[in-house]
């Protein structure tokens, strides 16, 4: 994908070249630094505004690093992260002063994973959810209980919750409480960080439901960061596809799911489960081990675990480029490979790429 210095007009947020390198210190009284953890390594993408980008991959491929990033929560090593403000104004966050960066916070709020760690136990829900307004200036006093108890209403709770603590809620409705935190200072991007992957399986769909009726209520926009992948097919219009601190695919989530464009994508479809037994059969296990983000070998970053990987494969790192309309992929070999998607169905090319 070619870094840009403008944002298109539909786009709220544009990250180009976005790197995030944690130091590796070795001990004693100098504390050298003898590497660096390559946890994000050059991720470009853009989140249109309104929509629901998803950002997927397994564990230890950078997406929660990056979401950190856009929030400012990590000062990134390299890149620009373009965000478009209410007043139409192009701002990069990465380059930010502290003081510039207190409006843009207010704009950009996150959904935590964990719905137990997130949640201060010393503090009941009318200073949880209300700390954001009293913080921003927004609402104090009765004007800041009312706000916080329509905000719980908002979100399934009942007002009567104001003075609870956390330990008094249960997995689901702590989340409610973070997702009602997250929308009381009227956000326009919400990084949502696994949000349901904590939760019991019945209480996901309510919370997933309840995350599209905000979109739309609010026009908020989401970057939905999960592994699990039926959650991303329901809720997202686009995905990004991550493998170590790399964006290898990103493409509308009907396309991704059923023509996948890389290998790697290809074999995350295999693991979504399937209601036809006839199709578990199909299911690829990768080889190998998931690339070490502070020793990646070189070229292709997924060679070394990739059925279809050529010799140029070893050597040549790949860019991300569009391929197709709207479609981009970090492939050598993209538009020779006959990948199967979520249905198990390849494209039926018969002059594609066999697997080596």
């Amino acid at each position: 994908m070619q870094q840009q210095n403008t944002m298109n007009d539909q786009n709220l947020l544009q990250v180009t070249n976005l790197k995030m390198h944690f130091p590796i210190v070795k001990g004693g009284l100098l504390r050298r630094v003898i590497g660096h953890v390559r946890a994000v390594d050059g991720v470009n993408f853009f989140v249109r505004q309104g929509e629901t980008l998803g950002l997927v991959g397994e564990s230890g491929c950078g997406k929660t690093t990056t979401g950190r990033c856009i929030l400012r929560v990590y000062d990134p090593t390299d890149g620009s992260i373009l965000y478009r403000t209410a007043s139409g104004e192009e701002v990069d966050i990465a380059s930010l002063e502290e003081d510039a960066l207190r409006p843009i916070r207010k704009d950009i709020r996150i959904i935590f994973q964990d719905p137990y760690a997130s949640l201060n136990p010393r503090m009941n829900v009318l200073n949880i959810v209300g700390e954001p307004l009293r913080n921003n200036n927004i609402a104090s006093g009765k004007e800041l209980e009312d706000r916080v108890a329509g905000l719980l209403r908002r979100v399934g709770l009942r007002p009567e919750y104001l003075h609870r603590y956390p330990h008094a809620f249960s997995g689901g409705e702590r989340q409610r409480i973070g997702i009602a935190r997250a929308l009381g200072v009227s956000p326009r991007l919400v990084v949502a960080d696994e949000p349901v992957s904590a939760l019991d399986v019945s209480v996901r769909a309510q919370v997933l439901n309840l995350l599209q009726d905000l979109q739309e209520e609010y026009q908020l926009t989401y970057l939905f960061v999960a592994h699990d992948l039926s959650v991303v097919r329901y809720l997202c219009n686009r995905v990004a596809v991550m493998y170590v601190g790399h964006i290898v695919e990103l493409s509308k989530t009907h396309d991704l799911y059923e023509e996948p464009l890389h290998p790697y994508t290809e074999a995350l479809m295999s693991a979504v489960p399937k209601p036809d037994p006839r199709l578990r059969s199909k299911r690829m296990i990768l080889e190998g081990e998931v690339a070490d983000p502070s020793n990646p070998p070189s070229g292709c970053y997924f060679h070394p675990r990739c059925r279809y990987a050529r010799e140029n494969c070893k050597h040549e790192m790949p860019e991300l480029r569009e391929v197709q309309p709207n479609r981009f992929v970090a492939c050598h070999y993209a538009e020779q490979l006959s990948l199967r998607g979520v249905g198990g169905q390849a494209r039926g090319d018969s002059a594609s790429l066999q697997p080596v």
